[in-house]
């Protein structure tokens, strides 16, 4: 049976553009979609006619484009896939929301950062270690986080406003940065981007942090510190694999009576 142009339809357009940018090309009908007028239709007959322009060869010039090409369609699925693209695709981080099962939430992030659960409404996922072959080592790559009846020791709450500023200092650079936050001349869109981010979980969301600031007061003014001057209890792996360090990092957790969104900014060399 043919399946409709709604979210089943645009998880698999996304699924097989990610697989054709990773070198992969899987079997893809398009026949399969009934593009409904109007709406997800239009999107998913826009993907299939921007990915049927695409020049095959030379195979690199596709694989890039075919990249540029996944990046826009998420962004137009919908207001939280762009903010989160804008704000947090050109760093180290990871960003991922899961469903709310157990009522100690820790279990929750836990199977976020173990990826055991999907996104409950299929919205986008950044996450550089998903298919890194060093996750056969340490599972949760690049975490090693703490059982679930320490998890929640290693962290403090946040204030709505104060959540809003860690996230948006995830854009920057743990070393070497050159243009924080606070005095770029887009930091009224970083911050209304962290906004968007954090909206999903609704106004009674509740959040908490591993930076060691919020120890004594849970508004800290990240915006003003940034990332360098940021200090935390990791939640990354000691282990060296691939030639790379993990020295810091920021982490950010939303908690909803649904929903946990995580999300972490990550130093590396």
């Amino acid at each position: 049976m043919p399946l409709p142009a709604d979210r089943a339809a645009l998880d698999l357009i996304d699924a097989h553009l990610e697989a054709l940018w990773g070198g992969t090309d899987l079997p893809f009908q398009q026949g399969s979609i009934r593009l409904a007028a109007g709406g997800e239709g239009e999107l998913a007959r826009w993907a299939l006619a921007q990915l049927q322009s695409l020049p095959r060869e030379p195979n690199g010039s596709f694989v890039r484009q075919v990249g540029d090409l996944l990046a826009e369609f998420r962004s137009r699925r919908c207001p939280w896939n762009a903010a989160a693209l804008r704000l947090l695709d050109d760093t180290y981080t990871f960003v991922a929301t899961g469903p709310r099962r157990y009522e100690g939430w820790a279990q929750d992030v836990l199977a976020v950062l173990h990826r055991t659960v999907p996104d409950p409404r299929g919205w986008i996922r950044l996450d550089w270690d998903r298919t890194n072959t060093a996750r056969h080592t340490v599972p949760a790559y690049p975490f090693d986080p703490p059982d679930a009846s320490v998890l929640p020791s290693r962290l403090y709450p946040l204030e709505a406003e104060a959540a809003v500023a860690a996230l948006a200092v995830m854009a920057e650079e743990w070393q070497s940065e050159s243009a924080p936050v606070r005095y770029r001349q887009d930091r009224d869109v970083a911050l209304a981007d962290a906004r968007t981010l954090l909206g999903r979980y609704g106004p009674a969301a509740r959040y908490w942090t591993n930076a060691t600031t919020a120890a004594s007061n849970p508004a800290p003014d990240f915006l003003a510190a940034g990332l360098q001057g940021t200090e935390s209890h990791s939640f990354l792996t000691s282990e060296y694999l691939h030639g790379l360090d993990l020295f810091e990092d920021l982490g950010l957790i939303a908690v909803t009576d649904d929903e946990v969104g995580v999300f972490w900014s990550i130093g590396a060399y």
